[in-house]
């Protein structure tokens, strides 16, 4: 099982560091201490033990700070919808049904496979000392202690366990795959014809009368948007972080203090001969190990050059002895204390005297060293200056960010003094009360277009208060000018109005004629005629069909064929099919074995997501109706 782990480590690293470290970079260790009536209250229970308000509140900040992290696109007020937390919260009640099967299971690991873990996965180096300890300084900038990051990681590990189980084990019945590929596969012979909108546009010439009558009774179409003209400014942490410049003895002090961090692992690449002895084996039996051994290592003594031959004949650690005894690279924590310590006191070729471990008696001979060496200053300087003036820059950030707010605030007549104080760069555009498709950046934000378009702002013209966009990014405006929407005239979106009202005429026509061909065909007197195009259409190869099409052939009755229908497809267009035939399934080049595989997968997910409802039945999980209004309540405060 551990193993299986081992195996997806990659996956779950990535997810274990954003759910344990952001906790203690946002919240702080106090906000999982502190508590009051609101905050204490349940919103869920699992297994008798309450799932709190606060609890949820920093778990849902959590998911909102990584979104940002990661540049997330989305607006902030959809990652803070009543929707979005609740997806929290049961993402919560999933973490610890899972950790709580584990317990109940016996499966948390122990502190010797978290420290093996920890100590050989190259997905911890950058938390890794050279010795294979944690580095504490790296977890205590983000406000972690060791203690607890084994904790967090402990807990991950045991409820990853619990679902491996299921997912190892889950078998999808060849009958059931194959009667699930059909749909996918299936071939259909056909013929068709389509009925094109855009070949029936210059049938079209509406009158001077349809075109205005078309326009009166679509004038919402016509208007212009109502629009802002602003001014705005920006405070990012970026811009702290280009005027701060790191002083020499910073930059020396800095790589001094974290040496550990520029210095190579140390690794150790070795062989070994092993003569097993159990240390509660009799003292006879232990003297009869060690004799043997003792007597190979004065044979290597003599002949060092026959280490490898003799350990493929006579050590007993069988992994190993094939391979001469090699037992590849291996860095600090990665073999029991007296072998390892003895292992990185060697030099390269050197050969040991007996090593006594819990296994037994082994001899090692060093092949290679590596790591150790410590990169210099130079090397590193680029790295070492942009962490001093991000964390300066941090430092700074919060004075910074409340002169900003307070100034646009008390000042709100004019954004010049703010721009003054902190050296800004003022900026103007034009805004909608809705960011268009093709806005990007700050002017995307909802949050700060719906401040421009309040009344305080809009018609007082007056700053905005400083709106918060995540990320260190805080942004306040003001209106130039205001421009109301209105309905454009006739004259000037004429040729727009024209262009949807042929469209909709042509659209019109193409369909009558479509649908009078399908009631045509469904008659004795033409019902074999043939259509114009034939091919053999399949999910893989629609031929040329178009979703809505190729979704209406392939649910057809196989039964009731040959059979004729009709499909209406997105811009108009209109499909007449006869379906001629049913084919045995696609042959896929390679085989079936890659989509059989994929669909197992599914099913595999399939079975965990029934296992975990039951375990939720089994620890008698409860989602408080107070949950919902919370959710709400938390969103509507959000946005306010």
């Amino acid at each position: 099982m551990f193993e299986y782990l081992r195996t997806h480590m990659r996956l779950a690293l990535g997810f274990m560091l954003l759910q344990i470290i952001p906790a203690f970079i946002f919240v702080g260790v106090e906000g999982y201490t502190s508590s009051n009536d609101a905050n204490s209250t349940a919103v869920a229970t699992v297994d008798g033990y309450k799932i709190t308000r606060l609890e949820w509140d920093n778990a849902h900040r959590r998911v909102m700070d990584r979104a940002r992290s990661q540049g997330s696109a989305l607006d902030p007020q959809l990652l803070n919808s009543a929707e979005a937390r609740q997806r929290t919260l049961e993402a919560l009640v999933r973490e610890r049904v899972l950790l709580a099967a584990a317990i109940k299971l016996h499966l948390t690991p122990s502190d010797a496979r978290l420290q093996r873990l920890f100590s050989t996965d190259p997905q911890f180096a950058q938390l890794r000392n050279p010795d294979g300890s944690v580095n504490r300084e790296i977890l205590a900038m983000q406000g972690m202690s060791s203690e607890l990051f084994a904790q967090q990681l402990r807990q991950e590990f045991a409820s990853m366990q619990v679902m491996a189980g299921v997912v190892r084990s889950a078998v999808a019945p060849a009958s059931i795959v194959g009667a699930a590929l059909d749909p996918l596969l299936q071939r259909r012979d056909v013929q068709y014809q389509f009925y094109d909108p855009a070949q029936y546009r210059s049938k079209v010439q509406p009158t001077e009368a349809e075109i205005e009558a078309f326009y009166k009774a679509q004038t919402n179409e016509f208007k212009a948007p109502e629009q802002a003209r602003i001014e705005y400014v920006e405070l990012e942490i970026d811009s702290l972080v280009a005027s701060v410049n790191p002083s020499e003895e910073e930059l020396q002090k800095f790589y001094t203090d974290n040496a550990a961090r520029f210095t190579a692992p140390e690794e150790r690449r070795a062989r070994h001969i092993l003569i097993n002895a159990a240390s509660d084996a009799a003292a006879a039996e232990k003297a009869k190990a060690k004799e043997k051994a003792e007597g190979l290592l004065a044979e290597l003594r003599k002949n060092p050059a026959a280490f490898a031959a003799l350990a493929r004949k006579h050590s007993q650690d069988t992994g190993s002895a094939v391979e001469g005894g090699d037992l590849g690279v291996f860095g600090r924590g990665a073999m029991v204390k007296p072998f390892e310590d003895q292992a990185f006191a060697l030099k390269v070729d050197e050969i040991s005297d007996l090593v006594e471990t819990e296994y037994g008696y082994h001899i090692i001979q060093l092949t290679e060293a590596k790591g150790g060496e410590k990169r210099p200053l130079a090397a590193v300087r680029a790295q070492i200056e942009a962490e001093l003036k991000r964390a300066s820059a941090q430092r700074r950030w919060a004075e910074t960010a409340e002169q900003f707010t307070n100034t646009v605030y008390e000042q709100s007549e004019s954004l010049q003094p703010v721009i003054d104080k902190l050296k800004l760069q003022k900026k103007t555009a034009t805004v909608q009360r809705a960011p268009t498709p093709d806005t990007t950046g700050a002017l995307s934000s909802t949050r700060l277009l719906e401040a421009v378009f309040g009344e305080e702002v809009l018609v007082n013209k007056r700053n905005t208060d400083a709106v918060d966009l995540g990320s260190s990014h805080l942004i306040s405006a003001r209106v130039l000018e205001h421009i109301p929407s209105r309905v454009l005239p006739l004259a000037e979106v004429r040729d727009r109005v024209l262009e949807r009202l042929i469209s909709r005429q042509a659209r019109a026509l193409a369909l009558n004629d479509g649908k009078a061909r399908l009631n045509a065909l469904q008659t004795a007197a033409v019902q074999g005629e043939p259509l114009p195009n034939a091919g053999i259409v399949s999910r893989q190869l629609p031929q040329g069909l178009p979703k809505p099409a190729l979704d209406a052939v392939l649910a057809a009755d196989a039964a009731k064929l040959p059979a004729l229908l009709g499909v209406e497809v997105e811009g108009g267009g209109y499909y007449v099919v006869r379906i001629r035939s049913t084919l045995p399934r696609e042959p896929i080049p390679g085989g079936e074995g890659p989509i059989r595989e994929q669909y197992a997968q599914t099913w595999a997910a399939a079975e965990s997501e029934a296992y975990l409802a039951a375990l939720k039945r089994r620890f008698k999980v409860e989602i408080k109706p107070a949950a919902a209004a919370a959710a709400g309540a938390a969103s509507a405060a959000f946005g306010s």
